[in-house]
């Protein structure tokens, strides 16, 4: 039976979640006009989120977060990045939400060292988010085999894992200035 405040700390992580998945990332980039330009990055910040939960939160909360995300993203309103409905199983992006698990486990790992440093949290980002493409390659691959489309596996390749890892691996960056404050925030309790 859930408790109180791991029911709270449920909510807080769905909600993030839900939210993060539907703003895109922008980068502003100033040119030679002087002018503000932006460049809209193919992600969203539900990876970073995801991340930051985790390093939270205990993977438990944030495995059952992202499960009720999952159920209500299929079964009950579109809110996964491009769309949701049970269809979205036979999309490639399903195998990537699925690398979302073995990617909390990986960064739950962190929890259990006493001091989280940048070189250790680098470390264990770059294996999760790969193990995260990797489930989904390996999902776009099984779709593959059993709808014999074989000659869209490079596409799909392209346009979800190597169009999209080094963004993911840049959105790393932003969170390497939140350890120190997690760490307190850990310390603290």
């Amino acid at each position: 039976m859930l408790n109180f405040y791991k029911s709270i700390e449920i909510l807080v992580s769905l909600q993030l979640l839900v939210t993060t998945t539907m703003l895109p990332v922008y980068i502003p980039l100033q040119f030679i006009d002087k002018s503000i330009n932006s460049f809209e990055m193919p992600i969203t910040w539900q990876i970073p989120t995801v991340i930051l939960l985790t390093l939270i939160f205990h993977k438990k909360i944030v495995f059952r977060a992202f499960s009720i995300y999952i159920i209500l993203g299929l079964f009950i309103s579109p809110i996964f990045h491009q769309g949701g409905s049970i269809g979205y199983l036979l999309t490639p992006n399903f195998g990537y939400l699925l690398g979302v698990f073995p990617l909390i486990k990986i960064i739950d790992n962190l929890n259990s060292i006493n001091k989280i440093n940048i070189a250790n949290f680098l470390k264990k980002g770059f294996i999760a988010i790969s193990a995260m493409h990797l489930t989904g390659i390996i999902y776009n691959f099984l779709q593959i085999i059993f709808y014999r489309e074989f000659n869209i596996f490079l596409y799909n390749l392209g346009k979800y894992s190597i169009g999209k890892i080094g963004y993911h691996f840049l959105m790393l960056l932003p969170l390497l200035l939140l350890i120190e404050p997690i760490e307190r925030l850990k310390r603290s309790k």
